[in-house]
C-alpha cells in the first residue's frame, strides 16, 4: 500500500493532504437535516487514504470500497458503522467526481 501511495504522489504531484483537503470541504455525513463535513468529523484523511489505496480498481469501485472501509465511531466508540451508511447518493457522486478530477 505505501509503495502505491508513494508512486501516486510522485507521479502527479498530488498528496494525501491535497485530497484530504478537498474531501474535507466537499463531502459530508448526512443525519436527518444536519450535515457534518468530513474534515470537521475527523474522517477526511482516512477516506483519502482509502481512496488512494484502491485507485487502481476504478473510480466507482474505489469510492464503494473506501466508503465501506472507513468506520464512523458512535458514542464512546464501542459501536462503529461504515461511512457509506451516512453518505447520500449525491455526495457519493461528488466524491467520484472529485476523485476523477484529482487523479
Amino acid at each position: 500500500m505505501i509503495n502505491r501511495l508513494n508512486f501516486f504522489m510522485n507521479s502527479n504531484n498530488h498528496s494525501i493532504s491535497d485530497l484530504e483537503n478537498l474531501i474535507s470541504e466537499t463531502i459530508c455525513i448526512k443525519i436527518e437535516n444536519w450535515n457534518l463535513y468530513l474534515g470537521d468529523a475527523g474522517l477526511a484523511r482516512k477516506l483519502a487514504i482509502e481512496c488512494l489505496s484502491n485507485i487502481s480498481k476504478g473510480i466507482k469501485n474505489t469510492v464503494d470500497i473506501a466508503l465501506e472501509s472507513v468506520e464512523v465511531s458512535i458514542g464512546d466508540g464501542s459501536t462503529k458503522i461504515a461511512l457509506s451508511k451516512f453518505i447520500i447518493a449525491s455526495q457519493k457522486q461528488d466524491l467520484e467526481n472529485l476523485l476523477g478530477d484529482f487523479i
